[in-house]
């Protein structure tokens, strides 16, 4: 997952809390998800994408995300959401795409 930063907002890095198992990495001024080496919860991973769609509502730090297909996917079947995985048509998925997915399928 890429983060979009808005214009106010220069760099995010770390963890936003160790329940998500995943923290923010910068990459060639890009910052992008990296999976931590520790225990990550079946839910961790798309508990951390819902998060940071969420975060990119407010457009106070994060203005958007853009997640890949494939790891949507396997974020959604980590977490036991077959019928929402199972939907995904887009190759590339961004914040509203990702709340739209949650009130579809109630995850």
């Amino acid at each position: 997952m890429e983060i979009i930063l808005t214009p106010q907002c220069k760099s995010i890095t770390g963890g936003i809390g160790k329940r998500y198992g995943y923290f923010l990495v910068k990459r060639k001024e890009r910052f992008f998800s990296q999976r931590s080496r520790h225990l990550v919860p079946p839910e961790g991973h798309w508990q951390f994408i819902l998060a940071f769609a969420e975060l990119a509502k407010s457009e106070v730090l994060v203005a958007d995300v853009q997640v890949k297909k494939e790891e949507l996917y396997d974020a959604l079947t980590e977490a036991n959401h077959w019928i929402a995985a199972r939907s995904l048509r887009l190759p590339l998925y961004n914040a509203r795409d990702i709340i739209n997915l949650k009130i579809t399928f109630s995850l």
